[in-house]
């Protein structure tokens, strides 16, 4: 909460809506967002640790109108979380969609091939949004110190709304890169944590990927790791650290 000393007024703090983008639709690893992990789904998994985050007052998942969606729904049905569905491949559209139906204040963005986001992280980075009076966007992915697989992001939903109308191309596909490749329009921070991790990948792309997280929740089981304790036991597994050190992460302009 914070308060203005001319007038007395306290302002509410932002009420933060997360979106989860998810459909069975990957090129590279089709149908990841519901394989399993230790029992839940790697959707159900990401829906998890937003949630735990504690910072949302409301969570719903963004997937397309393709049948293939169709099991995604269900998985939505099963875990109890509303879900919007929207175009394939304009996945701003969906996102505009789901917060139309699910109003707030601000977004943070989430995808569903990261299993092993942490929420302490979600929660550090919309403190921080709140904090700054007037952001349009924070992110760590800016200046990248996380593990790729761990990035939180959030938006400012009149921002997101402007993107809406300014983005094309493969911005539409990215959601909020319009806003963060334009900091001469928005106000825009980077959120960094250290020591720098950002050599490590765990997201999930492609089978080698897919082969590292399910060792890491072999290891560890059905619970949120926190991200020192994480990056901690990989330190020492050099083998499972170079599965997917190879793999090339797309550029923004691909698809």
């Amino acid at each position: 909460m914070t308060g203005s000393a001319a007038t007395g007024r306290v302002d509410a703090a932002p009420r933060i809506i997360g979106i989860v983008q998810a459909r069975m639709g990957s090129s590279r690893l089709p149908g990841k967002v519901l394989r399993p992990l230790a029992g839940r789904s790697v959707l159900g998994r990401v829906v998890r640790a937003a949630a735990d985050s504690g910072i949302l007052a409301d969570l719903v998942v963004a997937t397309s109108t393709d049948p293939i969606d169709d099991a995604v729904v269900a998985e939505c049905d099963r875990l109890g979380v509303p879900y919007h569905r929207g175009p394939v491949d304009d996945v701003l559209d969906r996102f505009l969609g789901a917060l139309a139906a699910h109003p707030g204040d601000a977004v943070m963005r989430f995808t569903a091939d990261c299993p092993l986001l942490d929420p302490e992280i979600i929660t550090l980075v919309a403190s921080v949004y709140r904090a700054v009076p007037g952001l349009d966007y924070a992110s760590t992915s800016i200046a990248r110190t996380l593990p790729r697989g761990l990035d939180v992001e959030i938006i400012r939903a009149e921002t997101l709304r402007t993107v809406g109308r300014l983005a094309t191309d493969h911005h539409r596909v990215h959601v909020t890169s319009y806003a963060y490749t334009h900091p001469e329009l928005f106000r825009v921070l980077g959120v960094t944590l250290t020591p720098d991790r950002s050599g490590l990948r765990l997201t999930l792309d492609t089978e080698q990927d897919w082969a590292l997280v399910s060792a890491v929740v072999d290891h560890f089981g059905d619970i949120s790791v926190p991200l020192a304790k994480l990056t901690d036991w990989l330190d020492g597994q050099p083998d499972l650290r170079a599965l997917n050190a190879d793999v090339r992460q797309k550029r923004l302009e691909e698809s």
